[in-house]
């Protein structure tokens, strides 16, 4: 497939990018930080709070434990190397001058890419794949007639395979909705703290 075919389009763009653009720019974690905390607390920003989130992020602590040098080697990549190679894809604003970082349409457009399993979160791909896999290879067996799983009636394999994917679905919703309204209340309670 063609870079041309292969383009995302994104609203306010001048040219859009195509998925081998977006994965180089996004293929740094540093660059990933920048667009969630974009993406949480939105713009401008001044470059120097950038830092210390993105640092924060990156050394798992909070902003006040983040060491002077590890706030330069951030501040020193972001503003040399990350910040202008994502103005350049127009992923994000920058501006040098006044050290201020903007969202642009494509920065919303782009967070999509950043929703993956966090470490710690259970692979819900991985178990909704396996227990098809299960279904299926029960069906096969009983189609082929292989003698212990002939012993109960193929309605009841039918039953239990479609009431284990029914609570599984039902979970994984609850616990999406959960996640969303937890993020929500901790955003709530960042903003009345400030």
């Amino acid at each position: 497939m063609s870079q041309q075919t292969e383009s995302t389009s994104v609203a306010g763009a001048s040219e859009p990018l195509s998925k081998g653009e977006i994965f180089d720019v996004l293929h740094n974690e540093r660059r990933r930080y920048v667009l969630q905390y974009l993406r949480e607390h939105g713009g401008p920003v001044e470059l120097g709070d950038l830092t210390s989130e993105v640092a924060a992020m990156e050394y798992d602590c909070c902003c006040d434990d983040v060491s002077s040098a590890q706030r330069k080697r951030v501040y020193t990549t972001l503003q040399q190397t990350h910040l202008p190679r994502m103005a350049e894809a127009s992923i994000v604003e920058y501006d040098a001058d006044n050290g201020l970082v903007s969202t642009t349409p494509q920065t919303e457009e782009l967070t999509v890419y950043l929703e993956v399993v966090p470490s710690g979160e259970f692979p819900w791909r991985e178990y909704y794949l396996s227990l098809g896999a299960v279904s299926l290879a029960v069906v096969v067996v009983l189609w082929v007639g292989v003698y212990p799983f002939t012993l109960i009636p193929p309605l009841v394999w039918a039953t239990v395979m479609a009431v284990l994917l029914t609570i599984s679905a039902l979970y994984h919703t609850f616990l999406g909705r959960e996640m969303t309204l937890t993020e929500f209340a901790n955003a709530r309670d960042e903003q009345d703290g400030e």
